[in-house]
């Protein structure tokens, strides 16, 4: 009777070494990609044997294919193609996603991942005016279009496209959008941003 239950724990136990489910990257919670690119993204689940990967709205509705604009390959990558601003949907473009995968071990759910279009459109930033008596300090605050403000990063202060650094005029960053200055001079400046 032991030896029985003994080869019984050790069957279920191996059956279970040859079937799983995990998480290959359960950090993705957020996809921004340009609506002129589009986007691919991959579920972050797998298994053995291969599991049948879902992708579904926040709501729990399971997605469909819509030709063109939106389809789950066979891997279980979702891709959403590039498009025209006239074509924005929010539904597909600005919209929270889930993925299932499901084998003979059971079935998980990945977190939810937010899946944001944004549009490449020119955009200029300034710097907010100052005046300050010399020998006083000045902050300058970088004004940046509130429609890309989430997605562009400060790189550089610079005077007639040379980038500033410690020397006739000291500055310190302020976080993100301010730099302050320690010395006055009578000169102008502007600031290089990026895309992220």
């Amino acid at each position: 009777m032991f030896l029985y239950s003994l080869f019984s724990s050790l069957a279920v136990f191996s059956e279970d070494l040859r079937s799983s489910l995990y998480f290959v990257n359960a950090s993705l919670q957020e996809v921004v990609f340009a609506s002129t690119t589009g986007t691919l993204v991959p579920c972050p689940a797998a298994g053995v044997p291969p599991a049948s990967l879902r992708w579904y709205l926040a709501t729990g509705e399971e997605i469909y294919d819509v030709p063109g604009i939106r389809h789950v390959h066979p891997n279980g990558t979702l891709q959403i193609f590039n498009f025209l601003p006239s074509s924005f949907s929010k539904l597909i473009h600005d919209n929270t996603y889930y993925c299932t995968a499901e084998n003979p071990s059971g079935k998980i759910r990945s977190q939810d991942v937010h899946i944001k279009a944004v549009f490449r459109e020119p955009y200029t930033v300034r710097v907010e005016d100052q005046k300050a008596m010399r020998g006083n300090v000045a902050v300058f605050k970088c004004i940046i279009p509130a429609s890309v403000e989430a997605y562009v990063t400060v790189v550089s202060w610079e005077k007639d496209t040379v980038s500033l650094s410690s020397g006739k005029t000291t500055f310190v960053y302020l976080g993100q959008n301010f730099v302050q200055f320690l010395a006055w001079t009578q000169i102008s400046y502007w600031i290089t941003r990026s895309m992220e």
